[in-house]
């Protein structure tokens, strides 16, 4: 039995005749962007997200860099984030042409440390970009609360977090933006590439359409110079489809986590951790192990894929050398990411596939005793 870390297959064969049907009916009408299909799934997934607007946009990087050029964010303006996030978060920062600035995470749940904001404040911080990371909101009051006082706009990076919620209210919802990523293997993806920024804030949201549509509410009249990123009409009439289930499927990864969490907590260092207040939707499954290499190859072995979200820090990555950071700064996220490993994780695993994870894992916590460290 082959496990994959992710199965989009098995999904795919649930809602094959409804995708189908809504492919049809949208090649039918020809109308191939910004038409009825996108309207429709802005309209639905801000309602989702207990937002008034949704703005389509190509991909999850669109929708982070055209709300910082929304909120005026650019040349010579810094932006709070953290290090333990996919690149896209600071590639936004760096296209339009401000500077990132990190802060540690917190050790048990990897999202970032509010309490480190104070330490990089400087009179040129114009934003903060908290990210939900792996399915888990961040502790978006006091976030909320430090923006406030030093009059920062945030930006909800909630590319990894559809459907969670932190004190009852969805991510997306508590910043002047929240982004989504819609690429294919999230908990709400398309069939390729697409994303979706939701905001409160009328003008934000009429700005982002601009931004995403060369700049224009009207074709052939540019009030600003905007981008190409507009959503493709297919993507978002597969995403109708999907979103009606993605809290059936967000409660299979809540239920397949708290398998996992009952039968390994004493087979690894670290599981997922889950407080009062925030609901975490397991987009991934991320344990940390003290041998990571011998976790992976026997579990390899017994056929089951793992994954690393993210074995580099941002940090410390080759592109972001002209920033000046070195190892020591970040000292949380640079132990965490040698040590955390991604499990299997999509609703449609099944009760087999889950035991023999738990079985590989136990064959390797039995190994790493007998090594010696």
């Amino acid at each position: 039995m082959q496990i994959p870390l992710v199965d989009l297959q098995a999904q795919y064969r649930t809602i094959k005749q409804d995708v189908l049907s809504a492919i049809e009916e949208t090649l039918e009408s020809m109308q191939l962007f910004l038409g009825p299909q996108t309207q429709a799934f802005e309209r639905d997934f801000a309602t989702y997200c207990d937002c008034r607007y949704g703005v389509g946009v190509a991909t999850g990087t669109d929708a982070l860099a055209l709300a910082l050029r929304a909120c005026d964010i650019g040349d010579g303006d810094e932006v709070i984030t953290v290090a333990n996030t996919f690149i896209a978060t600071v590639e936004a920062i760096a296209l339009v042409g401000a500077t990132p600035v990190f802060v540690d995470i917190d050790p048990e749940t990897y999202t970032m440390d509010w309490q480190q904001l104070g330490s990089v404040l400087t009179s040129r911080t114009r934003a903060i970009i908290p990210v939900h990371l792996y399915g888990y909101p961040v502790e978006m009051q006091p976030v909320l609360e430090f923006a406030r006082a030093h009059e920062l706009l945030v930006i909800e990076d909630a590319s990894q977090a559809h459907g969670a919620t932190y004190q009852g209210k969805r991510v997306g919802s508590f910043g002047d933006i929240g982004c989504f990523s819609l690429y294919y293997s999230k908990n709400l993806g398309a069939y390729g590439e697409a994303g979706i920024c939701v905001t409160n804030n009328e003008i934000l949201a009429d700005k982002l359409r601009m931004l995403r549509d060369h700049g224009s509410r009207e074709r052939y009249r540019h009030e600003i110079l905007g981008v190409n990123a507009r959503p493709d009409e297919i993507q978002a009439a597969v995403l109708r489809v999907k979103l009606a289930h993605l809290d059936q499927w967000n409660t299979a990864r809540q239920l397949h986590a708290q398998t996992y969490t009952e039968q390994l907590k004493n087979l690894v260092e670290a599981l997922p951790v889950v407080r009062s207040g925030g609901t975490h939707v397991f987009y991934v499954y991320v344990v940390q192990v003290r041998e990571r290499d011998l976790f992976r190859q026997i579990l390899a072995q017994e056929g089951i894929a793992t994954g690393i979200h993210y074995p580099i820090p941002i940090h410390l990555q080759p592109a972001c050398t002209t920033y000046g950071f070195v190892r020591g700064m970040l000292p949380v996220t640079e132990a965490v990411t040698e040590n955390i490993v991604s499990l299997p994780m999509y609703p449609e695993l099944t009760t087999e596939q889950l035991h023999k994870v738990v079985d590989a894992t136990t064959k390797y916590a039995t190994v790493a005793v007998e090594r010696p460290l």
